[in-house]
């Protein structure tokens, strides 16, 4: 097709060879950082993906991948296998780290930062979708700010911040990659909405330095510690937390605590979601006294709360 003489469709062909040059990029810099996991667990086997973060064979993926497992095959684009062990998994957060067993070549992504997205940014998608391992999707954020629930059948947590996208995602993108125009992972493929409800409409949870705090306690750890209140919340417009559920007999109900507080602060911070509430209460805090200033009947109380460790 020539474009001569019509400036339009000179601009429209510049246009998408912009578009297929990011992506393909993408592609090329990615899809060896990407790998197609095939997990045996305890009572059932699956797949998914997983996105290489080091050289010396640690890859993430998504906690529901590796749910009930400890371990199963890594197949990377160029065909390399190697047998892995899940260093740990968060169900509430929705990540999990695994480890190869043996020493293999592989190319670790670089990690962005999901806080500094944009709505109608171009992302693009690389994964292991219905079992059809390296492949790829591009599309733009569709929005930020969702919030999705996590847990394990005995803790459930919101999570926020969860990245929107309309890159075709299916069953086995999730724990993959998804990628800025710079090739740069900013979130990690969680959830499918649909069938049949919600076609191109997938979930990510962002990397970001909360999400890399995560990665560096399952590490460590194995496992990641939090603080808890015992109390759940909503948002309310004055840009606050009210106060809806409180658990007998826990921290926030022995301080003095009510449902219909509204929480203003929490130590330093100020407190307007859940998800900041969430994002204070890391394991550092438990046993620590934290002053809460609260809302409750026209006037300020400020009542002292001593975080105990989220009960598993």
């Amino acid at each position: 097709m020539t474009t001569t003489g019509d400036p339009a469709a000179a601009a429209e062909a510049a246009a998408l060879d912009a578009y297929s040059q990011i992506v393909v990029g993408v592609a090329e810099r990615l899809r060896p950082s990407v790998a197609s996991l095939k997990v045996n667990g305890a009572r059932s086997s699956g797949s998914g993906s997983a996105v290489a973060m080091s050289a010396d064979g640690l890859l993430v993926t998504s906690a529901h991948v590796v749910r009930d497992s400890r371990g199963g095959e890594a197949i990377f684009v160029d065909g390399t296998e190697a047998a892995f062990d899940v260093v740990g998994a968060d169900p509430l957060s929705d990540l999990a780290v695994v480890r190869l067993r043996r020493d293999v070549p592989i190319t670790p992504a670089q990690l962005g930062d999901a806080d500094e997205l944009r709505v109608g940014q171009l992302v693009v998608a690389i994964g292991n979708p219905l079992g059809f391992g390296g492949s790829v999707s591009a599309g733009v954020v569709s929005a930020l700010g969702r919030t999705i629930n996590a847990g394990d059948g005995r803790q459930s947590r919101i999570v926020e911040d969860v990245i929107q996208t309309d890159a075709a995602l299916h069953p086995g993108n999730s724990g993959g990659a998804l990628a800025d125009a710079a090739g740069k992972v900013v979130g990690i493929n969680t959830a499918v909405i649909g069938p049949g409800i919600g076609q191109g409409l997938g979930l990510a949870v962002p990397v970001n330095a909360h999400t890399r705090r995560l990665l560096g306690e399952l590490i460590a750890e194995g496992r990641v510690v939090r603080a808890w209140l015992g109390l759940g919340g909503r948002s309310v417009a004055a840009a606050a937390l009210e106060v809806v559920s409180l658990v007998e007999g826990g921290p926030a109900a022995r301080a003095g605590i009510r449902v219909g507080d509204r929480l203003l602060r929490v130590g330093d911070e100020p407190i307007a979601r859940m998800g900041d509430l969430q994002r204070l209460l890391s394991g550092d805090r438990v046993g620590q006294p934290l002053q809460v200033e609260l809302a409750r009947a026209g006037s300020r109380h400020t009542v002292v709360v001593v975080p105990t460790v989220l009960p598993s």
